[in-house]
């Protein structure tokens, strides 16, 4: 694979922002230190209370800053900027990363020379342990048949030191929206982000609308970035259980097919009161209590749901059978907790 690609193609590195002044200095000077010749450079700013924007037209007079009128949340953010931008291709950018410099040109170069890519990812590493993976993104992203994602380099709590084990590029079922580079008209085809999510697990339910459509996607460790991971929510927060419970769940009633959801969804919310058996024993109350509000969202939400379903269910060229390579065929919660896989290696030893 080339270092750079033939044609510069135009790129719209998109910085999402609220209230995060402290983390914009070491993200834009990191991006403007890149060498790569064809980028707009976009802060979208969620209503920032702090001194984020006056500190970026200061310091930063080459971003062009997209005030969003009000805090409208991670994807209707994001929706609202890459329809603005210009780039044939767009980087959804957390603004808590450090890029390293050369991280964009492999990734337009795999994007350049596979067309039936809709995104990819570079490796993510975490921002004060750096010789480690971090949490939202390390080198790929999979999941189980029942919801549950994981990732080359963090299994549920465990993360893996980065020693090289996952530096071979390879398709995924989803990217991280930590830094994810999509081709801009296929993300819009897509219909975007699901702003329905709130928070969490936006991208997976994407890349999955985007493996029904009949793309690809594909982690590119030659670039690299760095990333807090949890600099807006705290991975062990209630919040966050809520969130990834209930939109994993709110995924499976969208993308899946018919036979398939039938099938899948028992076996998930047993999988959930098994969770809640195991909070109860360890006295894990914030997640005793997540469980049930996220179900509860759901069972509320349903008339909400099966619209997005249709939606989704139209853009289908693929089957469930078809995008099955990708999916880990057992319980990824049971392999953990009583298989004791505990790393990628481990939980899916076969060549990815």
């Amino acid at each position: 694979m080339p270092d750079t690609p033939a044609a510069s193609a135009l790129v719209s590195v998109i910085v999402l922002n609220y209230n995060g002044r402290r983390f914009l200095k070491t993200c834009f000077d990191s991006l403007l230190a890149d060498t790569y010749p064809a980028v707009e450079l976009i802060m979208a700013d969620n209503a920032s209370s702090d001194d984020s924007l006056p500190f970026m037209r200061e310091h930063y007079p080459g971003v062009t800053i997209l005030e969003t009128g009000g805090n409208i949340g991670y994807s209707a953010a994001y929706n609202l900027a890459v329809e603005k931008a210009k780039g044939v291709y767009a980087v959804l950018l957390n603004n808590d990363v450090e890029v390293t410099p050369g991280w964009l040109a492999p990734l337009i170069a795999e994007m350049e020379a596979h067309p039936d890519l809709a995104g990819c990812q570079p490796k993510l590493r975490h921002m004060e342990q750096r010789d480690h993976f971090e949490y939202a993104g390390a080198s790929g992203g999979f999941m189980d048949r029942y919801g549950f994602p994981f990732l080359r380099g963090r299994i549920l709590g465990t993360i893996e030191k980065d020693t090289g084990q996952y530096d071979q590029g390879t398709d995924l079922f989803w990217a991280s929206g930590a830094a994810l580079l999509v081709r801009r008209e296929i993300f819009l085809r897509a219909g975007g982000l699901d702003d329905d999510f709130v928070h969490h697990m936006e991208e997976i339910d994407l890349c999955w609308r985007l493996h029904l459509m009949g793309y690809r996607l594909r982690v590119v460790p030659a670039a690299l970035i760095y990333h807090y991971a949890g600099g807006t929510i705290k991975p062990d927060s209630y919040m966050k259980m809520y969130w990834n419970h209930r939109n994993s769940v709110f995924m499976l009633l969208k993308n899946y097919g018919p036979g398939r959801l039938l099938r899948v969804l028992p076996v998930r919310a047993l999988l959930d009161g098994l969770l809640m058996v195991k909070s109860l024993l360890s006295l894990d109350f914030k997640r005793l209590l997540a469980v049930p509000a996220a179900y509860l969202w759901l069972v509320f939400h349903l008339p909400l749901i099966l619209r997005k379903r249709r939606q989704v269910q139209r853009l289908r060229t693929r089957s469930d059978r078809e995008i099955d390579p990708y999916l880990y065929p057992r319980s990824l919660v049971l392999a953990y907790y009583l298989g004791g896989k505990k790393t990628f290696s481990q939980l899916w030893p076969r060549d990815r």
